[in-house]
């Protein structure tokens, strides 16, 4: 142990910075909440709907963090915003809350995503036994977090690596979806919204189950500290990273509806899987090999971004100094990343995969909610104090020309706080 003082390396470029956001959003979303969103919908129109309503929210709700994240240049995402521009006990409920329950569920939910695919191709039809589903999703756990706390950069280039097979695997199932709908196959797509559900209660759980897809739109928030030029590559990233998700999901969607039938998609416990037995063959491995290494590559983003939220709230005094830690020399977190980890592998035991969702769903966007809230108070509170970026209530399209095409390259990064803590 020593006393000085160290901070985060800026390691984190536009590239990482896109892989960040993209390889944690295309996670276990879009190969479970198709089945959640189809259920609660009812119709193919109203699903479709859905999807395209998450993507909007997401991109509103990320250009509101580009504001929050290039005004406070802290790690920790909400916790950090929560903190500069609302009452800190808010903050602090949120800190306890998030490090114990929200980042570990989503841990949870993302690691037995993965574990049921992997597993999907050695058992039958049966499906793989509860326990052996668990275990792996515990060593999945054990080895991101040995990997995060080894290194920030080898971390951040293993999310670019699975970003791009992530992305190979949906263009995979959107091409193989249209070759089908180009024979004329196109099972219950023609059937328009027949049948959709009216009820405002169940139309809203659909929603939290799309979001849960979208969930990571705001990771890079969280490790801002680590991003090389936040002014410029955070608005970038989030730009062009969320609205590419939202098109590869809307026709990825197409593309499950135009191979299998409703009632086979809701019954299915892996859609990619079935769709790939369909469409592929004898080659329909590739999809739960894609499937498998893109739900680790999202374990990798959440562990990632747990890590720093859980030393940013640490380092502030809302939850125990020991954590605020950082490695002498590979400058990570790594008391904060086990501690993320142990606090997922408890939830995995007792863990069943859509009740987790619902419940990370709905207490993520009341905290997101705060955030939003903290952004307008803080518009009247600290309307004096710069802002590189300001997001018009009614004037957005502006903003992102002038945010593209003006002189962003030209701003500097101002100097922070310094924090002082243990260096572990």
């Amino acid at each position: 142990m020593t006393a000085d003082t160290i901070h985060p390396e800026r390691k984190l470029g536009l590239l990482k910075g896109i892989s960040m956001i993209v390889g944690t959003m295309i996670g276990s979303g879009i190969f479970i909440s198709p089945k959640g969103v189809l259920e609660a919908s009812k119709s193919v129109g109203l699903t479709m709907i859905i999807w395209l309503g998450c993507g909007v929210i997401a991109m509103l709700s990320s250009l509101s963090y580009v504001e929050l994240g290039t005004f406070i240049t802290k790690s920790g995402g909400e916790f950090s915003y929560i903190l500069k521009g609302l009452p800190a006990v808010l903050a602090f409920l949120y800190s306890w809350c998030s490090v114990l329950v929200l980042r570990p569920a989503g841990l949870a939910v993302i690691c037995l995503a993965f574990a049921e695919y992997v597993a999907s191709p050695v058992f039958d039809a049966c499906g793989p036994p509860v326990v052996f589903v668990k275990c792996l999703a515990a060593a999945a756990i054990i080895l991101i977090t040995a990997i995060n706390c080894y290194s920030t950069d080898f971390a951040a280039s293993i999310q670019v690596v699975f970003t791009v097979a992530k992305i190979t695997a949906l263009i995979i199932i959107i091409i193989g979806g249209f070759i089908m709908m180009g024979k004329g196959e196109f099972y219950d797509l023609p059937e328009g919204f027949t049948g959709s559900e009216t009820s405002g209660s169940v139309i809203a759980l659909a929603f939290y189950d799309g979001l849960w897809a979208f969930e990571g739109w705001n990771n890079l928030n969280y490790a801002i500290e680590e991003l090389k030029n936040p002014y410029r590559n955070l608005p970038l990233a989030i730009l062009i990273g969320i609205p590419l998700v939202t098109v590869l999901y809307l026709l990825t969607n197409v593309s499950y509806l135009a191979v299998m039938t409703k009632r086979e998609l809701l019954r299915s416990a892996t859609v990619g899987g079935l769709w790939a037995d369909r469409v592929l063959g004898v080659a329909a491995i590739i999809i739960p090999i894609s499937v498998a290494m893109s739900t680790f590559g999202a374990t990798n983003g959440i562990c990632f971004t747990s890590g720093r939220l859980t030393y940013a709230a640490a380092r502030e005094g809302h939850l125990p100094q020991v954590l605020s830690y950082l490695h002498i020399r590979k400058k990570t977190p790594v008391i904060s990343l086990i501690f993320s980890a142990i606090i997922a592998l408890i939830m995995i035991i007792p863990g069943e995969i859509s009740s987790l969702i619902d419940f990370f769903s709905f207490t993520a966007w009341l905290f997101y909610g705060l955030a939003f809230l903290s952004l307008i108070v803080m518009r009247f509170t600290k309307k004096d104090e710069p802002r590189p970026f300001k997001k018009p209530l009614l004037n957005l399209f502006k903003s992102l020309r002038v945010l593209l095409h003006q002189n962003i390259s030209h701003l500097t990064i101002p100097k922070t706080t310094s924090f002082k803590h243990q260096n572990w």
